[in-house]
């Protein structure tokens, strides 16, 4: 069975909360926290796990429990130390995977050096869409065109290794059609549909977006 992510988020801005709602809304078991009361208290209606807390504290983050959560956002890019403490805090504490917001190159050389797992900018991914690819486990990146079509971008499962694609039929499975793979930071858009795919492959596929829970 599969056992549902955990997720906290640090920092509740525009950002952070747009993450938090879109968790949430999904039905996701989220941990919000910020600093300033007020906001915390706005957001309270919506989260319903929300908390005012320093998260640059060890204890605080002993206290939320943070090495149990599996993915952690650390959105807190106008403050570089807070984030730079946030990060280094929390893979102390065990957080499987943390995600730190940049506001610019230099930011995100410096919270990869400190332990994010991985770096985004605000003005590049919208906090929404990184919620999207969130819930979409297994899926690299995901680009909405509409509101019911995306176009997905999907690591190679372990029981399709060493099959082709006319063995899986996996537009029949799962509703979606592959429109290219890519291997070896190659794209390739001439698909071999008897060629296997291996451990290394990616499919690129368009698909309605209500057929993505099946994967």
């Amino acid at each position: 069975m599969r056992i549902r992510k955990t997720y906290a988020v640090l920092g509740l801005g525009r950002y952070g909360s747009a993450v938090a709602k879109e968790l949430v809304a999904n039905g996701l078991e989220v941990i919000a926290v910020d600093a300033n009361q007020r906001i915390v208290n706005e957001l309270a209606a919506h989260l319903p796990v929300c908390k005012c807390a320093d998260v640059s504290d060890p204890e605080v983050i002993k206290r939320l429990g943070i090495g149990t959560i599996d993915i952690v956002i650390i959105s807190m890019a106008n403050n570089l130390e807070a984030s730079v403490m946030a990060v280094t805090l929390c893979k102390e504490a065990g957080a499987k995977m943390v995600i730190a917001k940049a506001a610019n190159e230099m930011h995100q050389k410096i919270l990869r050096r400190v332990g994010a797992d991985h770096v985004v900018f605000p003005e590049r991914e919208s906090g929404i869409r990184l919620a999207k690819n969130l819930l979409s486990s297994g899926f690299i990146d995901m680009i909405s065109l509409s509101k019911d079509v995306s176009i997905i971008e999907i690591k190679v499962k372990d029981e399709w290794i060493g099959k082709n694609l006319i063995e899986l039929n996996l537009r029949r499975q799962y509703g979606f059609n592959i429109i290219a793979t890519k291997s070896d930071g190659r794209v390739d858009v001439n698909i071999d549909p008897e060629e296997t795919l291996g451990a290394d492959t990616t499919l690129i596929v368009i698909a309605n977006t209500a057929n993505l829970k099946n994967l």
